[in-house]
């Protein structure tokens, strides 16, 4: 059981199925549901914490290549809250949305809220992963365990063989 009494599941969305619908504050503390970007391809990617090397790494990566994936949608998702996905925006002028899921209710939704081990501690978090949804919310590729730096390349690589 995950902390907040919920059983956590480890099943990600399999390609071919429908993304897990959200409904989350995103960076300027206004709410953005999946369901309204419909029509564009949008990659979702879950990180443990903004603002942290990995996570930095791979949201710049992110950022780095915003002009050659067209008008695909990037959306990062982590356990944040608004004011600080705010300043990691600002910070490294990502200009995409992060989402805020403290409750990782959507991280259980799509399986990224799993058991970790640090130095022998074992406790709950965002598995880093991400999934690429295509026009009609369909998962069309999932990449669990991503490497941050692999997370640009592997989106390239999925929106060229489309």
């Amino acid at each position: 059981m995950a902390p907040s009494g919920r059983e956590v599941t480890s099943t990600s969305p399999a390609v071919g199925k429908r993304a897990p619908a959200f409904n989350l504050a995103n960076q300027a503390d206004e709410k953005l549901r999946l369901s309204s970007l419909k029509g564009r391809k949008v990659l979702i990617f879950f990180y443990p914490k903004a603002d942290t090397p990995g996570c930095t790494t791979q949201a710049c990566g992110l950022r780095d290549i915003a002009n050659e994936i067209g008008d695909t949608i990037v959306v990062g998702i982590s356990p944040d809250a608004p004011a600080k996905l705010a300043k990691f925006d600002a910070k490294h002028r990502l200009g995409f949305t992060l989402l805020s899921d403290p409750e990782h209710k959507i991280a259980e939704k799509y399986g990224v809220w799993v058991e970790k081990n640090m130095y022998g501690k074992k406790y709950m978090g965002v598995q880093r992963s991400a999934f690429l949804v295509n026009e009609k919310g369909t998962v069309m590729a999932s990449w669990p365990k991503i490497s941050p730096k692999d997370t640009p390349t592997k989106l390239l690589a999925a929106l060229e063989s489309d």
